[in-house]
């Protein structure tokens, strides 16, 4: 019996390493530095955009997705965070930042994912450039989704995950309540 429990310690132990959160994007305080994605959905659609500067004064959250990595709980994440941030406060944007080698591919898929998802108020867009993101931003590939919360030029809070879902919404949430109560 207590052979079984150390085996399924030890498993656990091990799946907890392996979805363990990873250090990705800019510091709480560091400015932005600008770079464009073509925006497949969202207020700019079908353009190449620089969403720092179209919302620099607004509160935004970058979310920065690894292709190969994009997974249901993701989908439901970014469904929950689109319906709560619009609810909480209809200033803030969110803007969903596809990271892949084939960047074409993507933007064919994101139109039918954007229906799938029914989303309001995110953008999907896709980053034409290096599939570690752009430069300054300190995008590790390692995080399946990077989460940069920020305004007026400067990130306010950061989130890696290599495992997330809906109920790592409200540390999204709280970063925003902490931003737009200043």
């Amino acid at each position: 019996m207590s052979r079984l429990l150390a085996t399924c310690f030890a498993t656990l132990l091990g799946a907890n390493l392996l979805f363990a959160d990873v250090e990705s994007g800019p510091k709480a305080g560091e400015e932005l530095k600008d770079f464009k994605v073509f925006s497949v959905t969202g207020p700019v659609e079908g353009k190449e955009v620089s969403y720092l500067m179209e919302l620099k004064e607004k509160p935004t959250v970058y979310l920065f997705i690894q292709q190969e990595r994009w997974v249901r709980p993701m989908a439901k994440f970014m469904k929950v965070l689109d319906t709560e941030c619009k609810d909480a406060n209809k200033d803030v944007q969110i803007v969903a930042v596809w990271l892949s080698e084939k960047p074409d591919d993507v933007k064919e898929y994101l139109p039918k994912a954007n229906t799938a998802l029914s989303l309001d108020n995110t953008a999907l867009t896709v980053f034409q450039g290096e599939k570690s993101g752009p430069n300054g931003w300190s995008i590790n590939s390692d995080a399946h989704i990077t989460v940069v919360v920020a305004s007026k030029g400067k990130a306010a809070a950061t989130f890696a995950f290599q495992s997330v879902n809906d109920t790592d919404v409200p540390k999204v949430k709280e970063a925003l309540k902490k931003l737009t109560a200043k």
